[in-house]
């Protein structure tokens, strides 16, 4: 099942490229999205690593053995380590559910902590614009 719960649209981003936007003030507690999900196997890691897919996936599940493209605008959400928005897998219907933290305003961006919990401060795989200017 896919379910776009709330209106939002895909635009230029100040924080990374493109990003997902809100087009009406959002609710906390709002489901935005269900995505359903590509998986694919561990074994095609190697060779997804080495396209443009690569900054676009999720891991699944706990043994590290698959790997998902979330559809929808689930793999397009933006990485932010004060998000307003939190993502859940749902591992029997195959979804990757996205769902507002806090009031988001129309025109805000929609972001998620990559780290897989808003609160992990952990240090993502990638550089952040903010360690760039600071480095």
């Amino acid at each position: 099942m896919s379910l776009q719960n709330t209106p939002i649209y895909f635009a230029p981003s100040d924080i990374h490229g493109m990003g997902v936007f809100a087009a009406e003030p959002i609710e906390e507690g709002a489901v935005i999205e269900i995505c359903p999900i590509i998986l694919f196997p561990k074994a095609q890691l190697a060779a997804v690593r080495q396209t443009i897919l690569d900054d676009y996936y999720f891991d699944w599940g706990d043994d590290g053995e698959w790997y998902a493209f979330a559809l929808g605008n689930g793999s397009l959400y933006n990485h932010s380590f004060t998000p307003n928005a939190d993502y859940g897998m749902d591992f029997e219907n195959k979804t990757i559910d996205i769902y507002c933290l806090r009031p988001i305003a129309a025109g805000e961006e929609i972001c998620i902590n990559y780290n897989g919990s808003p609160d992990d401060q952990s240090k993502v795989w990638f550089e952040l614009e903010a360690d760039i200017k600071n480095g």
